[in-house]
Parts: structure tokens; sequence; C-alpha cells
């Protein structure tokens, strides 16, 4: 076998990433996506592309985040592997693939020889997810009217509330988070994940009782890719009324008014409560993805 090439692409070539087969369809959920040609890398035989990763930020993110497109070619495993290992930036990655792609053995075979390869490379799974993208087509859910919602401008509260929800949580990221420094860490990485999206600070909304009590918070949001449903979190005093679901209609409503055209967003496989809501407002399903985060 040829020696392996491995290096970045630039502007005379960035046509190569898109020579390589795509099995797990990752060009229907990244093809319209505007990457900077440096952050993809390529490994090359005899100038053939054999496996292709792409680093994913924000516009005005200095080095990338995660790798957001990973894929090679039969055989060309180990290859992949050395990709992800001299990559400069070693981050986290999220391996994307059609929905219910158990289903279906050859798709199957697919995502777990990435994933092998994701673990060979020094990445561990932390988390599998649905993927949502609502549009004006799946109906706007009714508003059930039990709760009031409004803007607070104080941080303060919000990284009360979010103390309080990540005190008994599902999140994987959360719970991750937590166990690296408690729940003022996973409540400041909210935070910070807030305020690195571009959508407006006024967008943060608290949602109370009729009594005027604390019930929860949701984030309407725009990523760079577009709107998104930032958060929805019931504080535990408050859960058994089934108020999540109530906060991602508001939120839906709450970006539709302002114009949206899609609303993507996402949740734990294991998170069986919120999937449910999800499923009720009418969000469909449209990708799986899992989070690898890096060692571990």
């Amino acid at each position: 076998m040829t020696d392996l090439v491995i290096r970045a692409l630039d502007e005379s070539d960035v046509h190569l990433f898109d020579t390589l087969p795509d099995p797990l369809r990752a060009t229907e959920a990244f093809g319209r996506i505007a990457y900077r040609p440096q952050w993809k890398r390529v490994a090359l035989r005899d100038g053939r592309v054999v496996a292709r990763a792409v680093w994913w930020g924000g516009p005005d993110d200095a080095e990338p985040l995660v790798v957001e497109w990973f894929d090679f070619a039969d055989g060309e495993e180990e290859a992949a592997a050395e990709l992800l290992r001299t990559a400069p930036w070693q981050v986290g990655l999220e391996l994307v693939m059609p929905g219910g792609w158990r289903d279906d053995p050859a798709m199957r075979a697919a995502v777990e020889a990435r994933h092998a390869v994701a673990r060979a490379a020094g990445h561990t799974p932390l988390v599998e997810r649905f993927v949502y993208r609502w549009t004006p087509q799946c109906g706007l859910p009714e508003r059930p009217g039990r709760l009031t919602f409004s803007p607070e401008p104080d941080d303060a509260v919000f990284f009360d509330a979010l103390r309080r929800i990540h005190s008994d949580t599902l999140d994987a990221h959360a719970r991750k988070a937590i166990k690296e420094g408690g729940l003022d860490q996973a409540a400041q990485e909210e935070m910070d994940f807030f305020r690195w999206c571009p959508s407006p600070r006024e967008w943060w909304q608290v949602a109370r009782t009729p009594e005027g009590d604390l019930a929860g918070i949701h984030i309407p949001a725009r990523n760079p890719s577009g709107p998104c449903v930032g958060f929805i979190g019931v504080v535990p005093e408050q859960r058994g009324h089934g108020y999540a679901y109530d906060l991602l209609v508001e939120c839906t409503h709450y970006l539709a008014e302002r114009g949206a055209e899609f609303i993507a967003a996402a949740t734990d496989q294991g998170n069986f409560p919120m999937a449910a809501h999800f499923a009720r407002a009418g969000y469909p399903i449209v990708r799986e993805r899992v989070n690898f985060e890096i060692g571990g």
C-alpha cells in the first residue's frame, strides 16, 4: 500500500473533499454550510481522497470547536484514525446519521465502522441524540396557556435557574460538566453558549405559574446556522406537570413570530420525556447524532 499524505485543503483544491462516497448521507446535513477550507483535512493515497474531516466553529472563533463531518473509504480505517490523531485541533467529534439507521443493515455497518475508528483515534462516546427540524409545514402547536412568559434582564436569575434545573438532569453534557466542576460549571457552560449565539440577549425568557412561582426557562436562539431551540428547562419543584412542553411550544411560537423558516433542535435519546414533547409539538426527527469527547 502506498504512503499516506495527510494535509489541509485550500481554495485551489477544496473540491477534493467531495470526491469521497457519502454512505451516511452527511451532505444532506452539511452540504450547504460554508466551511473554512483550512479546516478541511483529507488523507490521500496516490492522490485519491481516502478519508476526510471538517472542523467547525462560529464565524468569530479563532479555533474550531468540533469535528462535524468525518468519513473514509472502505478499508481505510487506519488512515481515517490517523487523520483525526494528527489534526492540530484535538476537540470533540459529532457523527451524524440518518434517522432510523439501525434498521438498514448496510447503514448500520457503516455507522459502527465509523464509531470504531473514532474510538481508535482517542474519542469516547458521550451521548446519542435525536436531531429535529421544525418548519411551518409542521404546523404551530397550540399554546397550552398555563404559564406566563417574560424577558428577564438579570443574568443571576438564569444562572440560579440553571443550577436548580441541572441539580436533577438527564442531559449528558450537563452531567459531564457537573462531574468535572459541579453545578456552577454546568450553569456557566450553558450561559457561555447562550452568549456565544448571535441571537439577542433579550430573547431569554422565564416562565411562571399563575401563582407567580418560577416554572422554568426557555431560550429561543439563533446559532450560526439559523434558528434553534437553545434551551428548555423546568425547575425540579415544578416537574410532573408537563411544563417542558409548554416551554417548547412558546419557544417555537417565539421564533416563528420572528420569521423563522425552520427551527433546529436536539435532545438526548435517553431523555424520553423531552423526546415525547418534541413529537407532540410536531418536530420530526431528521437525523441522529453521536457526540464523542476527546479522551475520557
